[in-house]
Parts: structure tokens; C-alpha cells; sequence
């Protein structure tokens, strides 16, 4: 089998995703113990949903995840269980985030990638770092 990809008892996949998303007014308050809770809360939540994380960055104003999923996921279904979880345990535990009217915008970008484009989507997401 190639290198990356899954097998399960009905199939053999390889399911890429690049989600981006923001905080709502893209407000950077995803620093400091909210941006390590947040991480703790998505990686969490990507356990539960029997994916994998392949690189994730979280910026004062948006989050980068890059995630290996399975066939049976819709990625909506995906990002909707992230963003949801992490913003009702988020506002729960920093009262701060309680003066916006909802954490994250109903919005988000998606992206599917094979194996030539996963290590173009890992070095980008990377490089995030500094900036």
C-alpha cells in the first residue's frame, strides 16, 4: 500500500484536510493559556473523532489544522464538531471570551490534499510560525 494511506475493513483512503478558521471579528485572543487550552480542546476533540492531526498552528486570529480523516467524516461534519467543542468549553473556562457574541465565525476555508500536496500544506502551515 502507498505511503499514507489507511485501510479499514471496506476500504483504502487517503482523506487530507486543511481546515482555516477564525475567531469571530478575527480578534486575536488565541494567545497565551486560551491558545494552550484551545490546542489541548482540538486535539481532544480530533481523538474523539478518529482522525489525526498532521501539523496544526494556532495564531492570535486563526487556526491552521491539517488533518488526516476517514471516508466516513464529511469535513463539515469535521470542523462544525471542533469548532463547536472548542468554543463551549473555551467561553466556559475564560470568562473574557463571554464578551464576544460567539467565539468562532460561522465561517471557514477547506481543502483536500493527496500525498504531493500534504508536504506543501505542512511547510506552509509551518512557516506560520513567525508571522
Amino acid at each position: 500500500m502507498p505511503k499514507g494511506y489507511q485501510k479499514s475493513k471496506t476500504s483504502v483512503h487517503l482523506m487530507n484536510y486543511h481546515f482555516v478558521w477564525c475567531p469571530k471579528y478575527r480578534r486575536p485572543v488565541l494567545q497565551d493559556s486560551i491558545r494552550e487550552r484551545c490546542r489541548q480542546l482540538i486535539e481532544e476533540k480530533v481523538n474523539e473523532l478518529e482522525c489525526k492531526i498532521l501539523e496544526l498552528r494556532i495564531m492570535p486570529d486563526h487556526v491552521h489544522l491539517f488533518i488526516q480523516g476517514k471516508p466516513k467524516l464529511a469535513p463539515n461534519n469535521i470542523i462544525a464538531g471542533i469548532k463547536g467543542y472548542t468554543s463551549n468549553v473555551l467561553r466556559k473556562e475564560f470568562p473574557v471570551l463571554l464578551k464576544m457574541p460567539t467565539l468562532w465565525t460561522r465561517s471557514y476555508f477547506v481543502s483536500t490534499a493527496g500525498n504531493v500536496s500534504s508536504f506543501v500544506i505542512k511547510k506552509y502551515i509551518e512557516e506560520q510560525r513567525g508571522k
